[in-house]
């Protein structure tokens, strides 16, 4: 029970870490990224909590965003390109498929004669 403070505090150090060097530094408020990695890394606790109060980028409507931030589907089945390309696929498989057919049947033996 006396190690829980510590874990909570490196699993915070951890995720705020993570967060601040995937985030855009344009977007990032109030003190350049690398100012903010030196307060998240050195400020116990306090540290990570400001970036995640004060400096992280603001999330668009103030909620969280479950789909891409770059804009694409969050999911494949929600992708036409990614559908588009399965389709191309199965077309190609099915060519190939008729290809070998027509390619691994043995020539027509002419039948016995009478």
């Amino acid at each position: 029970m006396r190690y829980l403070p510590v874990l909570l505090w490196i699993a915070l150090l951890v995720y705020c870490s993570i967060d601040l060097a995937q985030s855009d530094a344009a977007h990032v408020r109030r003190l350049p990224r690398p100012v903010w990695l030196l307060i998240v890394l050195v400020v116990p606790f306090l540290g990570p909590l400001a970036w995640l109060l004060a400096g992280r980028p603001a999330r668009p409507g103030g909620r969280v965003r479950f789909s891409s931030a770059r804009g694409r589907p969050s999911a494949p089945d929600d992708d036409p390109e990614f559908l588009a390309a399965i389709a191309r696929s199965n077309q190609q498989r099915e060519r190939e498929r008729r290809h070998r057919e027509q390619t691994d049947r043995p020539p027509d033996e002419p039948g016995p004669s009478a």
